[in-house]
Parts: structure tokens; C-alpha cells; sequence
């Protein structure tokens, strides 16, 4: 599909040329990568800020997991002594 612009400020288009002459790319590309991402970050946000939320509760998860195997060690211990 193509998406035509019109009455663009020349400062803009000479900033986007810049740009894209840095990645070694031509104007094109470097329009058509920067809508896609723009098109698509919303979805990656939401997907990160999900898996932030599954890492900290499996972290919870494994301090509790940790804290009942110490008291299990440390009731084994005392049960040893006696």
C-alpha cells in the first residue's frame, strides 16, 4: 500500500535524509521503518510490561519457595539435635 505526503517543511525532509544517510539507507526505508515501529510499539510496551509483571511474581515466587526450604532445613536440623 502506498501513503503519499504532502507539503512537508524542507527542514524535515533534509532532517529525515540525514538520518537515513546515517543508517546507509534511502529516504524510503527509513520513513517505512519509522511508521512500522511507530505502528507497533504499543503492542511491544504492552508485551514487555507483561513480561516485567511474570518475571517479578515468579522472583516472588522462588523467595518464597526459598524461605520454606530454609525452614524445612532448619526444622530438619533442630529434629536431628533432639
Amino acid at each position: 500500500m502506498d501513503i503519499f505526503l504532502r507539503n512537508i517543511d524542507p527542514i524535515v525532509v533534509k532532517k529525515f535524509d540525514e538520518m537515513a544517510k546515517k543508517k546507509s539507507i534511502s529516504r524510503q526505508e527509513f520513513l517505512k521503518s519509522l511508521l512500522e515501529k511507530n505502528a507497533y510499539e504499543k503492542d511491544v510496551d504492552e508485551k514487555e510490561a507483561r513480561l516485567e509483571m511474570i518475571i517479578s511474581k515468579n522472583i516472588e515466587a522462588m523467595e518464597q519457595m526459598n524461605n520454606s526450604v530454609t525452614r524445612l532445613e532448619n526444622l530438619l536440623a533442630d529434629l536431628m539435635e533432639e
